[in-house]
């Protein structure tokens, strides 16, 4: 493909940011890669892998001249780098986002936006339980989807370039709204993660009393739950605390869900547990039909 931003500032430089770098060099879609992030020792790890062509101290010092401003930081400090950056965006610029929330962010975001910038809020859905400059590769985006929000006031062009671009690094772009977004990211993200979360938890009290033995003999199922509650702590507390109504109101329906199981296993009901799993186990039929997982052994996943 043809070069679509002459100049690309990233703001972060860990699994998203990284990725994209690297898929933005393979399909050679932007002129110049800039790059930046809060610490010093990030910034030299992200030098000496060389996936953006130039590091700089600041955010600030990043953005002048970028025609595409990537925001791949934490959700909780967005608002407070928009206002760091606002004075120093080129007019006409696109300045757009990778956090798993997107209402909170608008809010945050959008009132530092300058007339004559475009704000097209993203999400790549797309990741792995790994984090930093190191974790990236060119082939996270692939076949995944990245949704984008825009509405009535959102520049056409700007939406149409910022498609092209998502769709030149491997990836499957739909428009979604941002309450509707945060509500289905609450269901197939956000929740699932607080659960694995307490489910090692959970296991970590258990190994006090059995020794190593949970993490010794750690099934399949078990491992896979570590596998997701080892991402990144500051992300997801920022996840959580910024999609809070819609993540309590998913948590809310899978307490009923719990409960609902508890009684039948009580009872003794098998009939409504084999009824229950059937329609689960379509669901993740369904997943991999969409071409969004496979059905080889351990979920097609080699160690990274």
């Amino acid at each position: 493909m043809s070069v679509i931003y002459n100049r690309v500032a990233l703001i972060g430089l860990g699994l998203i940011a990284g990725s994209m770098a690297h898929a933005m060099r393979r399909a050679g879609l932007a002129g110049h890669i800039v790059g930046t992030s809060r610490t010093a020792e990030t910034r030299d790890t992200a030098q000496e892998i060389g996936f953006c062509d130039e590091i700089v101290a600041t955010a600030a010092e990043a953005v002048r001249d970028a025609d595409l401003v990537v925001l791949a930081i934490p959700v909780g400090v967005m608002g407070a780098v928009a206002a760091e950056i606002a004075p120093h965006l080129k007019a006409g610029a696109t300045v757009t986002d990778v956090g798993s929330v997107k209402r909170a962010v608008i809010d945050a975001v959008q009132p530092h936006i300058p007339a004559g910038v475009h704000f097209v809020p993203g999400h790549p859905l797309a990741g792995t339980e790994h984090s930093g400059p190191k974790s990236g590769f060119a082939e996270l985006f692939e076949n995944r989807w990245c949704l984008l929000i825009k509405d009535e006031n959102t520049d056409a062009d700007a939406v149409a370039k910022l498609k092209k671009f998502w769709e030149g690094m491997g990836a499957l772009v739909d428009f979604m709204d941002a309450d509707h977004h945060d509500l289905v990211l609450a269901v197939t993200s956000h929740a699932p993660h607080l659960i694995a979360y307490t489910m090692v938890g959970v296991a970590d009290d258990l190994r006090r009393v059995t020794d190593s033995e949970v993490i010794e003999y750690s099934a399949a199922g078990f491992r896979d739950f570590t596998r997701i509650a080892a991402s990144d702590p500051t992300m997801w507390r920022d996840v959580f605390l910024n999609n809070k109504e819609a993540t309590l109101e998913i948590l809310g329906r899978f307490t009923e869900e719990l409960f609902a199981l508890q009684s039948a296993i009580r009872r003794g009901d098998g009939d409504h547990l084999h009824a229950y799993f059937t329609r689960t186990r379509a669901i993740r039929s369904g997943i991999i039909e969409a071409g969004q997982d496979t059905d080889e052994p351990n979920f097609g996943r080699t160690t990274r």
